[in-house]
């Protein structure tokens, strides 16, 4: 199959796609202020995982999407994730690669039921909603010969 052919057929099924995950309430929720409402009776959810994911973009003309860290252009977004079903819950609006994790959950002001543990990495360090309880490994100390 040609790539223009594969193309016609991603665009084609992607909506069928969409609409059948969404019948079965399985699409996240892009909406940061109807997620706590969506999750609060869900029981997988107790435990949630929140990270940021890069995606590799074609080289812009700005350096806006510049990852230093990855050291590619991209696009990010925040996820959300129950930690026991893997079932993504959230999915935040798309950023510019270079924009800190903690910088988009700030920006998309995410509304969490209160029940929700929520786990995050180092990037979101600073970053205190209110939840249950959040829980954020250590930075290790390098160790020196």
């Amino acid at each position: 199959m040609g790539q223009s052919q594969a193309n016609e057929w991603i665009h084609g099924l992607l909506p069928i796609l969409k609409q059948a995950l969404d019948d079965l309430g399985y699409a996240p929720e892009r909406d940061p202020k109807k997620f706590k409402k969506k999750e609060q009776d869900r029981k997988d959810a107790l435990d949630s995982i929140i990270d940021g994911t890069e995606r590799r973009r074609q080289r812009p003309k700005q350096a806006l999407h510049y990852s230093g860290k990855k050291k590619i252009h991209s696009d990010k977004n925040i996820v959300i994730a129950t930690a026991r079903k893997k079932r993504v819950s959230f999915l935040s609006q798309t950023y510019p690669g270079k924009t800190h994790d903690k910088n988009v959950a700030d920006t998309e002001d995410i509304s969490y039921p209160k029940h929700i543990r929520l786990h995050k990495d180092t990037g979101f360090q600073g970053y205190e909603p209110k939840v249950c309880k959040l829980f954020q490994p250590k930075k290790s100390r390098a160790i020196k010969n």
